[in-house]
C-alpha cells in the first residue's frame, strides 16, 4: 500500500526489530517484552512514533501498522495527528496462526516469505532477492501467536468502538481464506478507501 500510494509505512514491529538488531538501549528494553509475547509499554511506543511522524519523509502521509493497540495509545495519537481512515482486517484465528507460523524472513534484506503459501521462496529457506538465509521470528511461533491474539482481544478490540464513536471512516475487509491472493485483498482495501474518500 505504501508503495502504491507513495507514502511511508510506519510499522512499529519493524521499527522495534531494527532497534533490537542495532542493539540500542531502546532495542534492549523492547527485547525484554517481545521475547515474552508482551506488548511494549505505551510510553515507549508513543515516543518512537512521535519521532517517526515528525520526520520529513512522513509529511505527505503515512500508514500506521501495529499502532495504536490500546485506548491510551489512541488518545496519545489523537494529540499528535488526525487519522483519516482505518483499515480493519477481519480474519479467523486459525488463518492467522496458519499464515504467521509458516512465515519466514530473510536475515539479510528482510524480505518476507511463506513456506506453505504465496509468496514461497524458489529455493527452500533461501531468499529469492539476495540468497540470504530465511528464519522464523520468535513471535511467529504458534504459542506466541496465540498469546498475542489473546492480548489483542483484551486490549486492542475496544479500539474499534473507540474509533466508531469518533466517526473515523472504516474500511472493513473480511477474509477466511488462508491462501487469499495479496493483490486481490489489496485491491479491496484500495476500493474501500476510495469509497470513504480517504484517497
Amino acid at each position: 500500500m505504501a508503495s502504491e500510494l507513495r507514502i511511508i509505512s510506519l510499522a512499529t514491529g519493524d521499527i522495534f526489530r531494527q532497534e533490537i538488531r542495532d542493539r540500542t538501549a531502546l532495542g534492549r528494553r523492547i527485547a525484554e517484552f517481545v521475547q515474552k509475547g508482551l506488548l511494549v509499554p505505551d510510553e515507549v511506543v508513543i515516543q518512537v512514533l512521535r519521532e517517526k511522524i515528525g520526520e520529513p519523509n512522513s509529511e505527505h502521509g503515512f500508514i500506521l501498522d501495529g499502532f495504536p493497540r490500546t485506548i491510551d495509545q489512541a488518545k496519545a495519537l489523537d494529540r499528535i495527528v488526525k487519522i483519516d481512515a482505518i483499515v480493519h482486517l477481519v480474519v479467523p484465528e486459525w488463518v492467522i496462526v496458519e499464515r504467521l507460523s509458516n512465515r519466514r524472513i530473510c536475515r539479510n534484506c528482510g524480505a518476507i516469505y511463506n513456506i506453505k503459501y504465496v509468496p514461497k521462496p524458489r529455493i527452500d529457506l533461501k531468499c529469492d532477492k539476495c540468497g540470504g538465509d530465511l528464519y522464523q521470528r520468535e513471535d511467529d511461533r504458534t504459542e506466541v501467536i496465540r498469546e498475542r491474539l489473546r492480548v489483542y482481544e483484551k486490549q486492542t478490540q475496544p479500539l474499534i468502538e473507540y474509533y466508531r464513536e469518533k466517526r473515523t471512516p472504516f474500511v472493513t475487509i473480511e477474509n477466511t481464506q488462508v491462501d487469499a491472493p495479496i493483490d486481490v485483498v489489496f485491491q479491496r482495501i484500495l476500493d474501500g478507501l476510495k469509497k470513504v474518500k480517504s484517497l
